[in-house]
């Protein structure tokens, strides 16, 4: 069953499931398969080090590693910030209300997109409030995190009618650019060059 997620807004408490919108389901996929010349399916392998043993698809794996070069678990591992300090891990987005605040156009179109959801009521939700403020040309935003860990990311909500959606993502760091002077480009014609400067001495 998927989880719920409850959105905060303006006191009314809304309860909905969120459906990832894929590629996929919208264009479709193509999926090629390789053949060998007698006509056997071709599987993908990794060349090892040696340059001539071929490893299996699942035969590699990755491991983290100490310094003196000891696996360790993901578990020990521990975040820190530039200052050298633990941060502290953020929590799952579900299971507790989200407070919606508005945003506005350009908040979100700076962000980089990740991931987009269809969201869906729950039985026995009233999600017609929602879609109100939605259809009045309403963008809001929450700190969201779908399993929780290290930082939140950036949840929009917008929508028409009684379509709903939410687009998850990263601010993006936008910098831009323009030539503090312009300069003309000169073009260099060549040199007219006389019998006087020709050495055949050197034919």
């Amino acid at each position: 069953m998927p989880r719920e997620l409850i959105l905060s807004l303006d006191g009314h408490e809304i309860a909905v499931q969120l459906v990832k919108l894929e590629r996929e389901k919208l264009y479709g996929e193509v999926e090629i398969e390789a053949f060998d010349e007698k006509g056997k399916p071709a599987a993908l392998k990794v060349l090892a080090s040696d340059g001539k043993t071929l490893i299996n698809k699942g035969g590699t794996a990755l491991v983290t590693v100490n310094e003196d070069g000891d696996s360790i678990s993901r578990t020990e591992l521990v975040a820190l910030d530039e200052d050298n300090q633990k941060i502290k891990p953020v929590e799952s987005s579900f299971g507790k209300p989200n407070i919606l605040k508005r945003a506005t156009v350009d908040d979100y179109l700076s962000q980089m997109v990740k991931t987009t959801y269809v969201l869906q009521p729950t039985p026995g939700s009233d999600i017609e409030f929602l879609y109100d403020h939605l259809s009045a040309e309403q963008i809001y935003s929450f700190p969201f995190s779908y399993r929780g860990g290290l930082e939140f990311d950036n949840a929009y909500l917008l929508g028409k009618g009684d379509s709903a959606f939410m687009v998850v993502g990263k601010q993006a760091e936008l910098q831009f650019v323009r030539l503090n002077q312009a300069s003309k480009l000169d073009s260099v014609e060549d040199a007219e060059i006389s019998a006087d400067d020709l050495s055949f001495g050197l034919l």
